[in-house]
């Protein structure tokens, strides 16, 4: 059974998709970018600064779902720049961290939604 996950405190879905959906004891939340929940407005003007307001949004959906960051077991985090890579590494270490990290993808694109820096993508386990 898979189920709908929905925080007012992360930013609303911008397409035909949930915010996370929990599926068994898998939730799986959908990229994350640095848009402010209340405003809509990106957060931030570089790639760290822009990674902490997406690290709070996926707080929020985490939160929703009774989780918190160490229950992560993957994630992609996707950057328009790679040079930005160490710079986002070091506030992704802020509010990831313990025994047994997740998996992770990091990759540079192309482009991403609204013209943001840094876009993130959550897998967490409630076991």
């Amino acid at each position: 059974m898979k189920k709908r996950i929905h925080s007012d405190n992360a930013p609303k879905a911008i397409g035909p998709y949930s915010q996370a959906v929990m599926a068994g004891d898998f939730l799986y939340i959908s990229g994350q970018i640095p848009l402010c929940p209340v405003s809509g407005q990106v957060v931030g003007q570089t790639a760290p600064e822009q990674a902490v307001q997406v690290f709070k949004n996926l707080e929020a959906i985490l939160k929703e779902a009774g989780m918190g960051f160490d229950n992560a077991v993957k994630t992609t985090v996707l950057l328009s720049d790679i040079a930005d890579f160490a710079a986002v590494n070091e506030v992704y270490a802020q509010y990831i961290s313990g025994e047994v990290l997740p998996a992770r993808a990091a990759f540079a694109v192309r482009d991403l939604p609204k013209g943001v820096k840094v876009e993130i993508e959550m897998v967490a386990y409630k076991g």
